[in-house]
C-alpha cells in the first residue's frame, strides 16, 4: 500500500468523525473527552520533575547565603534568624531582618526590607491574617502588614510565610549575619528503598491513564462497524476500510490531544487555588519536561490506530453486516499468562538485591516487569469475566438482563474497569512496600507525650525573668501543669589542671520537687535538698568521672566560667554535705539530664550566670487551641524561641516527601478511573439507546434496568478486583522480597476493596440520569 492510500483512508475516516450528525458528534466527543483527561493527566505528570525543580530553586534563592562567614557589618549586610511556627497544623515560615546599615540586600519577593515593627506577608498569610480564624495568629506575630511578598519569594502560592523587621537581634542570636540571598546545599542521594518506591509508582499511576486512553479509541465501535459494512457495500475492502476505521480513531486522538490540552492549561491555573497532600504550585512551574510531552502528543495518535487495527483484527465486516453478534471463540488464556510469567521473569532475578545502604537499582528492569505484570493481570480480565458469566443462567430479570448482556459482550465490560485492577493492584503492592518500609524511616524519639506534649526553652536576663516565664506559661489558657527549671552552668574553680584545656564543666538546675523528679529518681525530696544526677555515660553523657570533677557533695563550684570572668571576686557556691547523688531518669524529651540539681531555698538562682527557663507543658486536650495559646505566650516572652511539639515517632523527610508525591498521584489517578469509568458507562448505555427502549415498550420496568446497570458495572469490577488482589499481593510479596522484608499485614487489599464497592455504587448512581432519559418511547425512532 502507498503512503497516498494511507493518508487518503485515514482522512476519509476522520470525516466520519466529524460529519456522523449529532450521534457521530456526541460519540466523537465522548471520545476526545476520555482521551483528552488521560492526556491531561499524562501532561501533569511529565510536569512534576519540573515542578519539584522549581520549588527547590525558589527555596535556595530567598535562603540567605551562609556559603561564607559573613564578621564584619557594612552597608548590604544584616543580621537575620529564621523563625517558623505551627499554627493548627499549619507551618508558617518567617524570616526576621536587622539591618546593619543603610543599603541591606533585599530579600527575595520583597519592595523593600521592612523597618522594625512591620512585616511583608504572602497572599495566603494576608487572607488567614485578616479572617476570623487568624485572631490567635495576630496575637503571635505583632508586627504591622505594610505589604505582600512577591512569588519570588515563595515556594508556592498557598505558602504561608512573612519577613519581618525588628532590633532584638545581636551577632550570637541563631543564625548570625549574611549580606545576600541565594545558596543551595547538594541533596543527599536518594536511598535505594526510596528509588524503588518511586519506580513502583510511578508504573502504578501512569499504567491506569495508559489503559483509559486505549479504552476511549474504541468509544462507538458498534456503531462504527455498521458503517464501514455499509462502506464494503458500496465497494470498499478489508483493509481499506479497516484504516478508514483507524482514521476516525486517529481523528478522536487528535482532537482528544487538544481537549487534554485545555484541560491541562486549566489544571496548570488552577495549581495555585487548589492543594493536595499540602502541595501547590505557581501556574508557571507547571510546565512538562519538553521530550516527555513531545512523546505523549506522537504516542497518543500513534496508540489510537494500532488499537483500532488490534481491535479489528478478530472482526469480519461484510457487506451484509458485521460478524460480531455470532458467537466468538473462546478468548485464549496461553498469551495472557505469558506476559504475567514474563514480568514475574525479570522480577525475580532482584530478589535481594536492594541493598539498605545502597542508592542505586535496576530501574529499567524493575519497572519493565512491574509493567508487563500489571499489564498481564489486565489482559487477564477479559478471558476471567467471559470464563465466569458464560455458564451463567436464571435468576432475577435484572440479574439476566446483566448477566446476558456481558455474555455477549464481556469484552467491552471487562475494558471499562481494567484502568481499576491496574490502579488497585499496583495500590496493594504500594501498601505492603509502605507498611513493611516504613519502620525504615520512622524513629523512635523516645519522648514521652504522656507526661508533656510541648517543650520550650526561653533565654532570660535573670531568674526573676526565668521565674516569670515559667509563672506566664504556668497561667495561660489550656496548660494543666508546667514541669520549670532555671538552668545554668557550674564550673570548677581554678585553672585548668595539666591535660586540660578548660576547666570542667556541669549543668544546675533549680526547680520544685515535682520538676525534679521528672529529671532524676529521688528517693525523697523536700525544698532546700540538693542532688548530684549521674547518667553513667548514657544518651551521649559525659562520664560520672567527668561530672565528679566538677560536682559532688561539699565541693565548692564556680558560678561563672573561670577563664573568661573578669572584674571582682569569683562568685561560688559550696554544694552542701548533704547532697544525695541520684540517678538520671529520661525526661519526657527522651533525654537524659545529669550535674546538679537544687530547690530553691538551697540556693539563690539570682546568682545564676545567663540562666535560662526551661519548660515541659502538660495541656488540657479539651480546651480549643491550647496549644496555640502556649505558642503566643513564648512569643510574647521572646520572639526567638521556640516551642517543640513532642511526638513518640519522627519519620524521615524523604520518606515523607515521596510518600506525599505518592498520595498526590494517587489521588488524582482515582479520580481519573472514577470519571472514565463514568465515561464509559454512559457511551455503553447510549449505544444502547434503541435496546432500553425497546425493553420498556414491552413492559420491562425501569427499576429493573437500573439494577441490570448495577450487575453490569458489579460484576466486571468485583472480579477486576478479586483479580487485582491477587496479582497485587503476588507483585507486592515479590518487591518486598527484594530488599528482605516481610508481610506486615496481609489484609491490606481491604480499603482498596472499599474503594471498588464505592465506585460501583457511585457510577451507577450518576449514570441512572441518562438512563432514564435512554428509556424513553422516542428512542425507538430511527431515520
Amino acid at each position: 500500500m502507498s503512503v497516498r492510500s494511507w493518508t487518503r483512508d485515514l482522512a476519509f475516516g476522520a470525516r466520519f468523525a466529524v460529519t456522523g450528525g449529532r450521534g457521530g458528534w456526541l460519540r466523537t466527543t465522548l471520545t476526545a473527552t476520555g482521551i483528552g483527561l488521560g492526556v491531561a493527566l499524562l501532561l501533569v505528570a511529565a510536569s512534576m520533575p519540573n515542578m519539584l525543580f522549581q520549588r527547590e530553586v525558589r527555596e535556595s534563592a530567598r535562603s540567605v547565603d551562609a556559603s561564607e562567614p559573613v564578621e564584619r557589618p557594612g552597608p548590604e549586610t544584616f543580621l537575620y534568624a529564621d523563625q517558623s511556627t505551627l499554627y493548627r497544623g499549619d507551618t508558617i515560615t518567617g524570616l526576621l531582618l536587622q539591618p546593619d546599615g543603610g543599603s541591606p540586600a533585599l530579600p527575595p519577593g520583597a519592595a523593600k526590607v521592612p523597618a522594625p515593627g512591620e512585616m511583608l506577608v504572602s497572599p495566603a498569610l494576608r487572607e488567614l491574617l485578616d479572617s476570623a480564624d487568624g485572631a490567635l495568629l495576630r496575637e503571635r506575630l505583632p508586627y504591622e502588614v505594610i505589604g505582600t511578598l512577591g512569588d519570588a519569594g515563595l515556594i508556592g502560592p498557598a505558602e504561608l510565610r512573612y519577613v519581618a523587621g525588628t532590633d532584638i537581634l545581636a551577632t550570637g542570636d541563631r543564625d548570625g549575619r549574611g549580606e545576600r540571598y541565594g545558596w543551595s546545599v547538594p541533596g543527599e542521594p536518594m536511598n535505594a528503598f526510596l528509588l524503588l518506591l518511586v519506580v513502583i509508582a510511578c508504573v502504578v499511576l501512569l499504567l491506569p491513564v495508559l489503559v483509559f486512553v486505549a479504552t476511549a479509541v474504541r468509544f462507538g465501535g458498534e456503531q462504527r462497524d455498521r458503517r464501514l459494512a455499509a462502506l464494503r457495500l458500496v465497494g470498499a475492502d478489508t483493509a481499506m476500510t479497516r484504516r478508514i476505521a483507524a482514521g476516525e480513531s486517529l481523528a478522536g486522538a487528535l482532537l482528544g490531544l487538544a481537549v487534554g490540552a485545555g484541560f491541562f492549561a486549566a489544571a496548570r491555573q488552577l495549581a495555585g487555588t487548589v492543594q493536595i497532600w499540602d502541595v501547590n504550585a505557581f501556574p508557571s512551574d507547571v510546565s512538562p519536561v519538553p521530550w516527555l510531552a513531545a512523546v505523549i502528543v506522537a504516542a497518543v495518535p500513534v496508540s489510537a490506530v494500532l488499537v483500532s487495527l488490534f481491535a479489528l483484527r478478530g472482526v469480519a465486516i461484510e457487506p451484509l453486516g458485521v460478524v460480531r453478534t455470532a458467537t466468538p471463540g473462546p478468548r485464549r488464556l496461553i498469551w495472557r499468562l505469558l506476559l504475567v510469567t514474563a514480568g514475574a521473569a525479570v522480577l525475580v532475578p532482584a530478589v535481594g538485591g536492594v541493598e539498605v545502604s545502597g542508592t542505586e537499582i535496576d530501574t529499567v528492569g524493575i519497572a519493565s516487569g512491574a509493567t508487563l505484570a500489571l499489564i498481564g493481570l489486565t489482559t487477564l480480565l477479559p478471558w476471567l469475566v467471559e470464563a465466569l458469566v458464560k455458564p451463567l443462567r436464571g435468576g432475577p430479570v435484572a440479574w439476566q438482563l446483566a448477566t446476558r448482556r456481558l455474555q455477549l459482550s464481556s469484552g467491552t465490560a471487562a475494558r471499562t474497569v481494567s484502568g481499576i485492577v491496574v490502579a488497585a493492584a499496583g495500590a496493594i503492592a504500594l501498601q505492603m512496600l509502605f507498611q513493611a518500609m516504613q519502620n525504615d524511616f520512622m524513629r523512635p524519639t523516645n519522648m514521652d507525650t504522656a507526661r508533656a506534649q510541648l517543650e520550650t526553652r526561653v533565654g532570660a536576663r535573670s531568674a526573676d525573668d526565668a521565674r516569670r516565664a515559667i509563672d506566664a506559661l504556668s497561667r495561660t489558657k489550656g496548660v494543666t501543669s508546667v514541669v520549670g527549671t532555671i538552668e545554668s552552668n557550674v564550673w570548677r574553680p581554678g585553672p585548668p589542671e595539666k591535660g586540660e584545656d578548660f576547666a570542667p564543666i556541669t549543668s544546675i538546675a533549680v526547680g520544685d520537687c515535682s520538676s525534679l523528679k521528672e529529671f532524676a529518681r529521688l528517693p525523697s525530696c523536700t525544698d532546700g535538698d540538693v542532688f548530684v544526677v549521674l547518667a553513667h555515660g548514657e544518651d551521649a553523657a559525659p562520664d560520672d568521672a567527668w561530672v565528679a570533677r566538677t560536682a559532688k557533695p561539699g565541693a565548692r563550684v564556680a558560678l561563672r566560667d573561670p577563664q573568661t570572668h573578669q572584674g571582682g571576686a569569683l562568685p561560688t557556691w559550696r554544694i552542701p554535705e548533704s547532697a544525695r547523688t541520684v540517678d538520671a531518669r529520661l525526661d519526657p524529651m527522651g533525654q537524659v539530664r545529669f550535674g546538679v540539681m537544687a530547690t530553691p531555698k538551697a540556693i539563690d538562682a539570682a546568682r545564676l550566670d545567663s540562666p535560662e527557663a526551661g519548660a515541659m507543658i502538660r495541656v488540657d486536650p479539651a480546651v480549643p487551641d491550647a496549644a496555640e495559646h502556649v505558642r503566643n505566650t513564648v512569643a510574647a516572652l521572646d520572639p526567638l524561641t521556640r516551642v517543640q511539639t513532642l511526638q513518640d515517632f519522627e519519620r524521615d523527610a524523604q520518606f515523607s516527601s515521596v510518600r506525599t508525591g505518592i498520595m498526590v498521584g494517587a489521588t488524582l489517578t482515582m479520580l481519573l478511573v472514577s470519571v472514565s469509568l463514568l465515561v464509559t458507562t454512559l457511551e455503553q448505555l447510549r449505544e444502547r439507546k434503541r435496546l432500553l427502549s425497546s425493553l420498556v415498550a414491552f413492559g420491562t420496568r425501569r427499576s429493573t434496568l437500573g439494577w441490570s446497570v448495577l450487575w453490569q458495572t458489579a460484576v466486571p469490577i468485583v472480579l477486576g478486583l478479586a483479580l487485582a488482589v491477587a496479582g497485587g499481593l503476588a507483585l507486592g510479596l515479590v518487591l518486598l522480597r527484594m530488599i528482605g522484608k516481610r508481610v506486615e499485614d496481609w489484609w491490606v487489599f481491604l480499603p482498596v476493596a472499599g474503594v471498588g464497592a464505592a465506585l460501583i455504587a457511585l457510577v451507577t448512581l450518576l449514570s441512572l440520569p441518562l438512563l432514564w432519559r435512554l428509556m424513553r418511547a422516542d428512542g425507538l425512532r430511527t431515520e
